[in-house]
């Protein structure tokens, strides 16, 4: 092969790297740019009671407002995928108590559908992509009705979470997540150790 001919199949070589990177960069910036487009993203801290950097509605969860269905097929889907070995009916056991006011990592439903579908240090599995995404929003309306004072009001045998309420829009009208009472911190202050 002569000289000329190896200058030329590795100029076509370059050309051809060239455009498989500008190729690959396009693409990297299309899926930036339907990740912004996508509805319902949210992020959420790790730790609890860090910053997080968006919490957003989600209007995927409009339609399990309001929807005692979906909290009737989320109580059905809680008890078929076992939740209950670890939250009990909803008090708690090895997992966290889903009928009090304290949420570790937020109590909204969006926030709920988060846990479901990302999981959680020290315990918590991650669903999402293993269980239907619709599954995952009935689960997190029924979890979310747990706490309501409709559904403790009603439950007063011993078996809590038998009657579920549907989730009022109102119920979410907060930030999902408060220190837990008696905790020293107010996580909005700065404080100071000892000097």
């Amino acid at each position: 092969m002569s000289s000329r001919s190896r200058i030329d199949v590795a100029l076509i070589g370059i050309a051809g790297l060239a455009l498989t990177l500008v190729a690959c960069h396009r693409d990297r910036d299309d899926q930036a740019r339907a990740a912004l487009e996508r509805p319902g993203v949210i992020t959420s801290a790790l730790s609890p009671g860090e910053a997080s950097s968006l919490v957003t509605d989600d209007p995927r969860a409009d339609k399990y407002y309001d929807n005692a269905a979906a909290v009737a097929d989320g109580m059905r889907l809680y008890h078929q995928y076992n939740c209950s070995g670890c939250h009990s009916a909803g008090g708690g056991g090895m997992g966290p108590d889903l009928m009090d006011k304290e949420w570790i990592y937020g109590g909204r439903l969006t926030q709920i559908h988060q846990t479901l579908v990302e999981g959680r240090p020290n315990g918590m599995p991650s669903w999402g992509g293993k269980v239907p995404d619709d599954q995952l929003w009935q689960i997190a309306a029924y979890v979310r009705s747990l706490s309501l004072p409709a559904t403790i009001a009603a439950n007063t045998g011993d078996t809590p979470g038998k009657n579920p309420a549907p989730v009022p829009k109102s119920a979410d009208a907060h930030n999902g997540w408060a220190p837990p009472p008696g905790t020293t911190n107010d996580y909005g202050t700065t404080t100071e150790g000892p000097k």
